[in-house]
């Protein structure tokens, strides 16, 4: 089912972000607009990208082109995990880049559950100012059943917490695919995700306050393409317990894979991207200015 940026879908589902009812899901399009301060290159964030910052800016081969997942396992057989790891930091831990307008307006509304699938810490920076939960998710570790480690933020710094410890009336960010901060985790690779995903799909990659939370919740997917088999497996477990509609994905010009996978899911798709989100809120916000006068 497709849909366009009506006033009624607007305001219905910015109402929904602000009260919890309707949870952003931000893919590699969130961080349009996140420029390098000094070079104005954009920040690397879709598999593409990624691919060819990882290899100093040069294509690999077609077949590890396909996906990041496959090209990053390349490259941890070929230099080790380690190299990934500094990867991903050097591209993301230092404050190097522009905020994504996305981010902005996020932080202006402040949602009271994000799921983010990028890797950067605008989402973190957004909630700097608010104590909050953030939940990290992690790979192939010993010593423990869970694919998540659970941090407290106080408003200053961070602290690892169980997740029985975790107050539940504070503000859920949850990223899934890894952070360079408070600790550099990651899930990157080809066997990063099949381990991730099995362990999710057998419920011990989502706490247990979430589960319960995430009941009948609808979700609003920002930036997120659905062709890539990796990051369907991990979206479909995440929104487990959905409403109905269980979301509605801003895909301009979906393909036919998109679209049978949306509608297997129950996720209405509108054909628009993130400019045209943040141009109805704008307009929004404009209206009840003027009512309010």
């Amino acid at each position: 089912m497709s849909a366009s940026i009506t006033p009624e879908i607007s305001t219905d589902i910015i109402a929904g972000l602000k009260d919890g009812s309707i949870v952003p899901y931000l893919g590699a399009g969130a961080l349009q607009g996140s420029v390098h301060k000094q070079t104005g290159q954009p920040i690397p964030a879709d598999s593409d990208s990624l691919i060819l910052a990882m290899n100093n800016g040069q294509p690999m081969a077609p077949k590890l082109m396909y996906e990041f997942a496959r090209a990053a396992m390349n490259q941890e057989l070929k230099k080790g995990r380690s190299f990934l790891t500094r990867f991903l930091n050097q591209t993301y831990a230092d404050d190097n880049w522009t905020r994504a307008p996305l981010h902005d307006w996020l932080a202006s509304i402040r949602p009271p559950y994000v799921i983010d699938i990028n890797r950067d810490t605008q989402l973190q920076q957004s909630y700097a100012d608010t104590p909050h939960t953030l939940i990290v998710g992690v790979a192939r570790i010993a010593g423990s059943d869970y694919r998540f480690r659970i941090y407290h933020w106080d408003g200053s710094s961070y602290a690892e917490i169980a997740q029985e410890a975790v107050d539940t009336t504070l503000p859920v960010l949850f990223k899934p695919m890894g952070t360079p901060k408070p600790e550099d985790n990651y899930i990157a690779s080809d066997a990063d995700y099949v381990d991730y995903i099995t362990e999710l799909m057998g419920g011990f990659a989502i706490p247990s306050f979430l589960k319960a939370a995430r009941k009948g919740k609808r979700y609003l997917f920002i930036g997120m393409r659905m062709n890539r088999d990796t990051e369907r497996m991990v979206l479909t477990d995440i929104i487990y317990d959905a409403g109905t509609p269980a979301a509605w994905a801003l895909m301009p010009d979906a393909n036919a894979k998109e679209r049978r996978f949306a509608a297997r899911l129950g996720i209405e798709i509108i054909d628009a991207g993130v400019d045209a989100l943040l141009a109805a809120t704008l307009t929004d916000e404009a209206e009840a200015s003027t009512i309010g006068c």
